[in-house]
């Protein structure tokens, strides 16, 4: 299936949420989302949704295609495929066939992230050999760094003659090459840094807080216990924020003290882009099923000992194991974690068969026994009669 009307409409009016000046020239957009054609079709006709690659090296130059049909020296993009799921991975598709740059090659830009940098309105000539009239293109353009200094270009030449990079000032689309200089040098420097922020929490006794993630179409590193986080947008003022919001928006209840950055891993986004990862380490320690877990199906304290029975995002063991190499559990415990309050006793044997008494009588009464206040395990609870 290709983009949603839905996914481009909302791309759209981001946009136009920081460009509202732009909104009477995409007028025609807005009417093609409003009609009964596929927006991202070329069969859609006057008017159709492209996607173009604005790929940045550490030079602040773009990287420019020279295409063979028109002559035209042009940032790599085209027409939307039925495989592409969102814009964004269109554009990716393009500069990896006509460029032959490969996604990993590619991170998202802090400045600009997954929304498009520019969306331009441009004619295209009538195609006869196509049968195409003229025709107008919306070109969603999303920006790109590059994660190595200069990957080695595999161009596509039954399409393309040549490759160029050019300085933002000499960029070829009025629109575009006005954003790039309105960037400055600090909003695009070719340098890339994490735009995903990631929450290694632990309770300073040797366990971790670890979540296991919903098993989802287009949902990252699905079905496997991963650390609590997601992605930057736009109007977080940084990293850290990032962080205090995707914990809110995940977790209810959940408050760790003394995050500090520890680490940046890389990660592979579903579109397989490369995803620096700002790891912050902080303190927590609460009962994880006493917290409301809004986005997963699971959240459990974890130790090390237990990471190799476990299916864990890329890298999260090696990660846990460095920080725990390196703060080692509180002087004097063993290395059995502390119980928190209601949790088993230090020398409790948790592999043994445990015996509890349901008795019923014939009015369907439970007896149940109160617990002695100074109970290590539940203390002034109502239980079934039990023991080892």
């Amino acid at each position: 299936m290709p983009p949603s009307r839905s996914h481009i409409r909302a791309t759209i009016e981001a946009y136009l949420g920081r460009h509202a000046e732009e909104r009477e020239a995409l007028d025609g957009l807005l009417a093609v989302l409003d009609g009964n054609g596929e927006p991202s079709s070329r069969a859609t006709l006057p008017h159709h949704v492209t996607c173009s690659a604005v790929v940045i090296d550490r030079d602040r130059r773009v990287l420019h295609i020279d295409h063979r049909a028109t002559g035209l020296l042009l940032n790599p993009g085209g027409h939307v495929e039925a495989g592409d799921r969102t814009l964004l991975s269109a554009a990716v598709r393009e500069v990896c066939e006509e460029a032959g740059i490969r996604p990993g090659d590619l991170c998202l830009t802090p400045k600009f992230l997954d929304s498009p940098i520019d969306v331009d309105v441009h004619d295209i000539d009538a195609n006869p050999a196509k049968g195409e009239p003229a025709h107008q293109h919306f070109d969603f353009r999303f920006a790109f760094y590059l994660t190595a200094e200069q990957p080695p270009l595999a161009l596509q030449y039954e399409e393309v003659t040549g490759a160029q990079w050019l300085p933002f000032a000499d960029v070829r689309f009025p629109t575009l090459r006005a954003k790039l200089l309105d960037a400055g040098a600090e909003g695009l420097d070719g340098q890339p840094e994490p735009v995903n922020a990631g929450a290694l929490i632990h309770d300073g006794h040797g366990r971790y807080l670890l979540r296991l993630r919903d098993d989802r179409e287009r949902i990252w590193a699905p079905w496997v216990f991963a650390l609590l986080g997601g992605g930057r947008t736009i109007d977080d003022s940084c990293l850290a924020a990032t962080l205090r919001r995707e914990l809110a928006e995940e977790v209810l209840g959940l408050e760790p003290t003394d995050l500090m950055p520890f680490a940046v891993e890389e990660a592979t986004s579903v579109d397989g882009l490369a995803v620096p990862i700002q790891v912050y380490a902080g303190r927590w320690k609460g009962k994880a099923e006493t917290v409301e877990l809004r986005e997963g199906v699971l959240l459990k304290w974890c130790t090390v000992d237990m990471l190799e029975r476990l299916r864990l995002s890329p890298g999260l063991g090696e990660l846990i194991r460095r920080h725990a190499a390196e703060h080692p559990a509180a002087e004097g415990l063993s290395d059995r974690p502390r119980p928190l309050p209601g949790e088993a006793p230090a020398g409790t044997e948790l592999h043994i068969v445990g015996v509890h008494l349901h008795l019923q009588d014939e009015h369907g009464r439970i007896l149940l026994g109160l617990r002695h206040p100074s109970s290590a395990f539940a203390p002034d609870t109502w239980h079934f009669l039990a023991v080892h």
